[in-house]
């Protein structure tokens, strides 16, 4: 059994779950036609292991820009963690979702985005954004499977970057 609880100065530490590898196998495409998007998973015989860098969390700027949601199962240790902020366009922003890998797959990223979107309710917000890149397709999944709509693509983003080559994909969910 699992449990949601917010981040305050009690359980802090837990802002630090490390980020874990994830493969990825395949990119999404997307297309948008006739003022609608769509994506398609397309498979690739290679696959990749990336891992996210850390990025040292600091709960005051966090609760200066929104709040921060753990997931704890029966030990009272983080699974998962959910770093949301506050936006003038009635979308609260996920800036971070991860789960421990060990539990990836377990619905725990969904019941994180539930108690988010309970608490961003209360808070007058209509729904939620987030972004992905296309070379996750397994996060990019998971955001269609939880209700979110594909709202935008960008490509341009990491041009001067390491990671040229990757895009965007920018999701809504509507309450």
């Amino acid at each position: 059994m699992y449990h949601v609880k917010r981040i305050t100065k009690d359980n802090e530490v837990d802002l630090r779950l490390p980020n874990e590898p994830f493969t990825a196998q395949g990119v999404m495409e997307v297309d948008f036609t006739k003022g609608k998007w769509s994506t398609k998973f397309v498979a690739s015989t290679e696959s990749t292991t990336e891992t996210f860098p850390e990025e040292n969390y600091q709960l005051e700027d966090i609760d200066g820009a929104g709040f921060a949601l753990g997931l704890y199962d029966e030990a009272e240790k983080c699974v998962a963690l959910g770093i949301f902020e506050n936006r003038w366009n009635k979308y609260l922003y996920l800036s971070d979702l991860k789960v421990v890998a060990a539990h990836r797959g377990e619905g725990l990223g969904g019941q994180l985005l539930q108690a988010a979107k309970v608490f961003s309710q209360e808070q007058g917000y209509r729904g939620m954004s987030t972004i992905a890149q296309d070379n996750n397709p397994r996060a990019c999944q998971f955001y269609l499977h939880a209700d979110f709509q594909l709202g935008g693509f960008n490509n341009r983003d990491y041009f001067w970057t390491s990671q040229k080559g990757k895009g965007d994909l920018y999701f809504y969910w509507e309450y």
